[in-house]
């Protein structure tokens, strides 16, 4: 800021390169994101109360469904867990600040005007991106409204955003860690996090390529995905899953990491199998990029390709199998309480197998045939997708909020924001596993009387999962603006005896912080 010193106000923000900053500017315009794509899913949910149009168009209730998973997936969790990677990883690896500071600060002022552009589509002529969060073409080429175009360049700026933020995260655990922490003695959250930006950067410029292909069939006149130019749509599911599956793992390994730090902390003891934690992750995320095409079973793929996608799919059942293991090996016979966040901890691993289980019945090629594109598929990704990354991060704040703020949160609030988000989200998508099973396809407006009952109570758990979260606000607000202190050992058993992590890894000891001052 030259000779007037540092900045001040709302300058302290846009020029910030302290990771500290940046990590809450990330949680803060996530939370923000959240909200408003759980605004799109109340939309969808409240039309789908009852059977019959009455609140929205088919048009609008399509540009929902598209709305609401492109916000929840690049908006909500994806900044989440780099605002998280922002805080952490310095402080778990002993560096000063991340590798690239200046950097950091541009990868994240870029999502704001991503997301402006984005949203900004809903009000164009024609209408936003009405072809579902996969946006498979011909629909969002030859068929899609003008918006398209914008789309197509917010998701350019997001993807520039997770390349920028992987590549100083890697940069930042490969060569800024304190002397002594090798890589085997790294927490699990800093080792998700080197395995998951690598995948970023793998996946990202597929995704890159795959919606700059769609601007030259739009615009170019070129034919990738147009079968009457000599293109073929089914390329274009090849290359979006390509990206599409591992993405889907880029949202859930920092979550094993966070978990993998909490429940050591309330079970007493310290985790159980370290080293095959980290070859367990390493293995899904190879193993995340052979298994695409189990989204595609319907394409009509040769059998032996069919076979293959099936055996790989269930192979990635294995190492996932291996972390619940260990976690609940961990609790066995801990000394364990049940704070907020390990209440969302144990629901996590809980309702992320769950999810597993129903995925490994959707990797079963001739089943999937029944599955496909019905309401089951959405029960699946959202049991993984929900306990998985939301209550993960969740989980997180509750845990290391005192570390950032130096105050306590309100343990009672806490575990009332916990059950109703428990019950809220059991109520909400449990049901849709049955009315997937019965048949009733996914992006929807209308459907037939015998879904109504299921529907309606899926409708209710939306709703009260949705209002939960706006008293989660209120939790954080209250706890940063004052509260109990935090004390020097923040995590203490309610009998106020003081006790500490055995740990595999002198750093470990990170779980217990002190409250900064």
């Amino acid at each position: 800021m030259g000779d007037h010193g540092p900045a001040q106000g709302f300058g302290r923000w846009l020029f910030t390169t302290n990771h500290k900053d940046i990590g809450s500017m990330y949680l803060w315009f996530s939370f923000a994101m959240f909200l408003m794509g759980g605004v799109f899913a109340l939309v969808i949910r409240a039309e789908l109360f009852q059977p019959g149009l009455q609140l929205v168009e088919p048009e609008f209730f399509n540009q929902m469904t598209t709305m609401h998973g492109l916000v929840m997936v690049f908006g909500a969790v994806m900044p989440a867990f780099v605002g998280l990677a922002n805080w952490l990883i310095p402080m778990m690896v002993g560096a000063p600040d991340m590798a690239l500071p200046r950097m950091n600060n541009w990868s994240f002022w870029i999502l704001p005007f991503a997301f402006a552009l984005l949203t900004s589509t809903l009000f164009m002529e024609g209408g936003g991106p009405n072809f579902g969060w996969t946006f498979y073409a011909p629909l969002s080429t030859t068929y899609a409204p003008p918006s398209v175009t914008y789309f197509i360049f917010a998701v350019h700026i997001m993807g520039a955003s997770s390349i920028m933020g992987s590549i100083n995260i890697i940069a930042t655990i490969l060569n800024m860690r304190a002397p002594g922490m090798t890589l085997m003695k790294m927490p699990l959250f800093v080792w998700t996090w080197l395995i998951t930006a690598y995948l970023l950067i793998a996946v990202m410029p597929v995704l890159a390529g795959c919606v700059t292909m769609m601007l030259m069939d739009i615009h170019f006149g070129t034919s990738f995905f147009n079968a009457a130019g000599g293109g073929d749509p089914v390329l274009f599911q090849h290359v979006f899953w390509f990206f599409g599956h591992p993405e889907v793992y880029i949202m859930i390994l920092p979550a094993f990491g966070i978990v993998s730090a909490i429940i050591p902390t309330f079970a007493r003891k310290p985790l159980f199998g370290y080293a095959s934690m980290v070859y367990a992750t390493a293995s899904i995320a190879f193993l995340s990029f052979i298994v695409w095409a189990h989204h595609m079973f319907t394409v009509g793929m040769p059998i032996a390709g069919e076979l293959f996608f099936m055996y790989a799919t269930m192979l990635i059942a294995v190492p996932t199998g291996v972390k619940v293991f260990n976690w609940i090996t961990t609790m066995f016979r801990g000394s364990m309480t049940f704070e907020t966040p390990m209440l969302f901890s144990i629901a996590f691993v809980i309702l992320f197998t769950i999810g597993g289980f129903s995925g490994l019945m959707l990797a079963i090629a001739p089943a999937d045939f029944q599955y496909h594109d019905t309401y089951f598929v959405v029960a699946h990704f959202h049991y993984v997708l929900v306990p998985g990354a939301i209550f993960s991060i969740f989980a997180a704040v509750y845990y290391w909020l005192p570390k950032w703020c130096g105050n306590m949160y309100d343990e009672r609030l806490g575990k009332a924001h916990f059950w109703l988000s428990f019950i809220g989200l059991n109520v909400t998508f449990f049901p849709m596993h049955f009315v997937g099973l019965a048949g009733m396809p996914r992006r929807i407006p209308d459907y037939a009387l015998q879904f109504a009952d299921f529907n309606q109570i899926a409708s209710m758990g939306a709703f009260l999962f949705g209002f939960s979260q706006v008293f989660f606000l209120f939790i954080v607000i209250k706890t940063i603006r004052g509260g109990k202190q935090a004390t020097e050992e923040v995590w203490e058993n309610p009998e106020g005896l003081e006790w500490t992590i055995p740990s595999p890894a002198p750093y470990h000891t990170f779980t217990t912080p002190p409250a900064i001052k």
